[in-house]
């Protein structure tokens, strides 16, 4: 029988990488990406495997990526969203090699439009935007050219001026491409270059009143720093041809477009419109409330960006859009959180404990492993007193067969600590259980006991009086969908919203975690993997919870 091959193999080459390749092989290895994001907004979940793409194809082949801002509608953008966008890719491992501006370019842009008007390849057309929708056709019909195409050169150069000088109102021009009103292409069909916008653009204040539309700012943008490999995501596969035409048109460096599949994820919204949407309407926090899919909710929330990262490897680069399970960017945080976060004790739903022979007034420090993933975490030191707190779903009155945890009669070890066997449930007028009063062994301290008997259960705990009190916030989806979208007859996306989304306990915790960073992961024990939020202040504990230890949104909906 032939021996098993035990060779790791090599990682198959996604689509770019093939793509770079045979370009290595043909003597032309440079490579020159870049991340191009429009501060209208913060960036998400997608826009950061846009950014490991990017960023990662560059430093994978020796290349350089550039960071450069869409700006180009000075109505929606702002320097808030500038900052945020470089904060999010520095904080998931990335620098770029040049910062740039879509305004960086306008004279030349503006140059270059010139020359398609001279060359008879562009028109300023007198048509309100309603009346080009209107004119522009369908798919199977032609649409309609304008009665101001035919302008001459000369007419178009002066009033292409004047619309730059401010002599026009907003929306009563635009410059065009003039191509071909019949093409099938709809894009082709004579786009707008440029309309008319007086307002104050952030960078380059009121000298402009005219801005330049996507389409025909990007690939000349790409060209002007020489990108060879101009990446975004498939809902521009369309607009590639009419990318290659302006180019072609100018004769200038030829970037080439490629397209992947954009990042869908199950139970998560990700139109830039309808996130704003939340924030306006008070549905979130803001665009950092942990609910959010942006980044900067990611990182509040406690995510790493080696979690992100890896996320953003395992879901790959594809040519077709599909749907990611939510699970999935889930189980990579928790794989990450499982080596590098500490562990602590901390009790969410709290049922007190009164231990009747230990002494009233002591107490005891117990050691306790801060990461058995990493040795070199060491360890802390963790009180314990007659009066602790567990978690209420750590007992039941009458109780299942295999039910390990405490119950009357039986015995389960405290973390850390002692065996304990409860002896009696207190209970209120109302026959709620208040308190266990239970006994423990003194010899059975650091996994022993008196006896040599052993227990199956064990269980975390809090030293009532050391205590400290936290708000506690539980997460879960913001929709109840999968498709956030899917909604029946009279209903819009927003009847989706989960109103289970947020969930706010007051939780008790071990006196350790009063001190740690706001963002610094940790494990509550047996509960999953929490944070404090920005929210926290001196005497007002706020914990996130990143993620469960398990995956039980998926089961509860299943």
């Amino acid at each position: 029988m032939a021996a098993e091959n035990t060779e790791p193999r090599e990682k198959s080459l996604n689509f770019l990488e093939e793509i770079i390749e045979e370009s290595i092989a043909k003597g032309d290895g440079r490579v020159q990406t870049r991340f191009p994001p429009e501060p209208n907004g913060y960036l998400h979940i997608g826009h950061a495997k846009s950014i490991c793409i990017n960023f990662g194809l560059a430093k994978k082949y020796g290349g350089k990526c550039n960071l450069r801002f869409d700006d180009t509608n000075p109505v929606k953008e702002d320097v808030e969203y500038v900052d945020s966008i470089k904060r999010d890719i520095r904080w998931l491992g990335f620098d770029w090699a040049v910062e740039r501006y879509a305004s960086d370019y306008f004279d030349q842009l503006y140059d270059w439009a010139v020359e398609l008007i001279k060359k008879g390849l562009a028109y300023v057309d007198d048509q309100t935007q309603e009346q080009i929708r209107e004119n522009r056709g369908t798919v199977s019909v032609p649409g309609t050219e304008s009665p101001w195409r035919n302008r001459s050169v000369s007419e178009n150069l002066d009033l292409f001026v004047r619309m730059k000088n401010g002599e026009f109102p907003d929306g009563s021009k635009v410059l065009r491409a003039k191509i071909d009103m019949a093409h099938p292409n709809m894009l082709f069909r004579d786009p707008i270059m440029y309309r008319i916008i007086h307002a104050e653009h952030h960078r380059t204040g009121s000298k402009w009143c005219i801005y330049p539309m996507y389409d025909y700012a990007h690939g000349q943008s790409d060209s002007i720093e020489k990108i060879t490999h101009s990446i975004c995501t498939l809902e521009f596969d369309v607009h590639r041809p009419l990318y290659d035409w302006f180019i072609q048109a100018l004769d200038i460096f030829p970037s080439h477009q490629y397209e992947f599949a954009r990042l869908n994820l199950t139970y998560t919204m990700m139109s830039k419109r309808k996130l704003l949407k939340l924030v306006q309407e008070g549905a979130v926090m803001g665009w950092d409330d942990p609910r959010m899919p942006t980044i900067c909710a990611l990182r509040r929330k406690g995510y790493t960006p080696a979690s992100v990262r890896s996320f953003a490897e395992m879901v790959g680069v594809a040519k077709r859009d599909n749907v990611i399970d939510l699970g999935k960017l889930e189980y990579c945080v928790r794989e990450d959180l499982n080596k590098v976060a500490e562990r602590r004790m901390a009790v969410l739903n709290p049922l007190k404990v009164v231990i009747t022979n230990y002494e009233e007034g002591r107490t005891e420090l117990f050691e306790a492993v801060n990461n058995p993933e990493n040795e070199a975490a060491g360890t802390r030191k963790v009180p314990f007193s007659r009066e602790i707190y567990i978690e209420r779903d750590d007992f039941m009155e009458n109780p299942p067969k295999k039910f390990f945890r405490l119950q009357p009669g039986g015995e389960v070890r405290l973390r850390y600590s002692y065996l304990i066997k409860c002896e009696e449930v207190v209970k209120d007028a109302e026959g709620n259980i208040t308190e266990l009063r239970c006994t423990y062994d003194p010899m059975s301290g650091g996994g022993s006991s008196s006896d040599g008997r052993r227990v199956k259960g064990v269980i975390h705990w809090v030293s009532v009086k050391d205590a400290a009190e936290a708000e506690i916030r539980l997460f879960n989806p913001l929709f109840t969908k999968e498709n956030p979208d899917d909604v029946e007859e009279g209903q819009t996306w927003e009847d989706n919203l989960n109103p289970e989304s947020m969930v706010k306990v007051t939780g008790y915790l071990e006196p350790s975690l009063r001190d740690i960073p706001v963002g610094q992961a940790v494990q509550f024990e047996r509960v999953g993997y929490f944070c404090p939020d920005t929210d926290s202040a001196p005497g007002h504990l706020v914990f996130n919870r990143t993620v469960t230890l398990k995956d039980s949104w998926a089961k509860i909906n299943k």
